[in-house]
């Protein structure tokens, strides 16, 4: 009799709560999101770590970060998660109704966010979305006055704690061509009104080089913006897969001083989210690791 063929499978339970603790980054808040104490989500996690023969966390007093192990295996549990709802969901005939209400700045939800939320749409006819752009303080405004179940907003790399990070990109100055800033005493800058995180992000720049600048056009549109660039009216700051191939990405020639890279954190209300509003959560989290995996390099 052939020897029984031997299965070595993940237990999805740790699986979960291993990307749980990378959402929360903190075993405390994980454990609140999963029901269990903070020594039952220790346990579970090193059991994972067991299994895979691998540490998925460096761990502090305040906080969890990924290793590079964890960083590769995120967007993978993160599927297979997704996999086993789907399975368990089609299976009982369970079928997601209601409303998600999500906010999102404008630059990133005109890029990225149509094919996604489409997505979502068609594969879930009976949940409306509702969705916001505006700027992202605005944003956290509406999530804790409870006008959204979730928000995707712009924060500093190195800034405090907030949400899960979803998007990272280097910023870059842009302008219709390098000749906006010839002849120039003080850099004209193209800007979003106040308060917007590439507004601030350009302003510390230029003033921690000693660099004057003026604000030369200033639009909540983001279309607005593009078009002062256009025509030639001054410089702005933009993550590089969002900027308009008819602009120019101006070189490190053009002495303008480096920008830190951005980042795009979701945030869930801290009210009982609905289950569509996790399904989205799930999926936007999900469809935007794949992304991340196929973009090239950049280059230049």
């Amino acid at each position: 009799m052939p020897a029984a063929e031997r299965f070595d499978n993940l237990d999805l339970d740790l699986v979960r709560t291993f990307v749980t603790i990378a959402e929360a980054q903190n075993f405390t808040r994980a454990g609140e999101r999963l029901g269990r104490t903070q020594s039952a989500v220790s346990l579970q996690l090193r059991r994972l770590e067991e299994r895979l023969g691998a540490t998925l966390f460096l761990r502090d007093p305040r906080r969890v970060v990924l290793t590079a192990e964890g960083e590769a295996l995120l967007p993978q549990a993160r599927r297979l998660l997704r996999l086993n709802d789907e399975i368990i969901a089609g299976l009982r005939g369970d079928e997601l109704q209601g409303e998600v209400r999500l906010g999102a700045p404008e630059d990133f939800a005109t890029l990225y966010l149509p094919e996604i939320l489409g997505a979502f749409a068609r594969a879930h006819p009976h949940v409306a979305l509702t969705v916001t752009c505006d700027l992202t303080l605005r944003l956290l405004d509406g999530l804790r006055d409870g006008a959204f179940d979730l928000v995707l907003v712009k924060r500093e790399p190195l800034g405090p704690d907030m949400g899960v990070r979803v998007w990272r990109e280097p910023l870059v100055w842009v302008a219709a061509d390098r000749g906006v800033l010839d002849q120039a005493a003080q850099v004209p800058l193209v800007l979003a009104p106040s308060p917007c995180v590439y507004r601030k992000r350009a302003i510390a720049a230029l003033e921690s080089r000693n660099v004057g600048w003026r604000a030369a056009y200033t639009s909540p549109s983001l279309a607005g913006q593009h078009a002062a660039l256009r025509a030639g009216l001054g410089a702005t700051v933009l993550p590089r897969d969002m900027t308009p191939p008819d602009l120019e990405i101006l070189p490190e020639e053009a002495g303008l001083p480096p920008l830190a890279d951005a980042e795009i954190a979701l945030l869930r209300s801290r009210s009982a989210v609905p289950p569509a509003a996790e399904a989205l959560a799930d999926h936007i989290l999900s469809a935007l690791d794949r992304r991340l995996a196929h973009r090239p390099p950049a280059t230049g």
